[in-house]
């Protein structure tokens, strides 16, 4: 494992939390038996996608030096 991404680009970090989170509703007394894990992860993954290409983008604009 050579290359390196941000820790939200991580089907594992996210895994974990959803999994955590399902696990912490569960103890607080509310229904996580309709909850597809495998789904929220993956929309997740979208979104954590979508919002590093924004946060690119916003940075890029935002940036004081040229590319070249």
């Amino acid at each position: 494992m050579n290359s390196v991404k941000p820790w939200f680009l991580s089907k594992t970090i996210w895994a974990s939390a959803v999994t955590f989170a399902i696990s912490i509703a569960g103890l607080l007394g509310l229904s996580t038996d309709t909850i597809d894990q495998q789904s929220l992860v993956d929309i997740l993954m979208q979104f954590a996608t979508a919002l590093a290409g924004l946060v690119a983008i916003v940075g890029r604009f935002n940036a004081d030096s040229r590319i070249s």
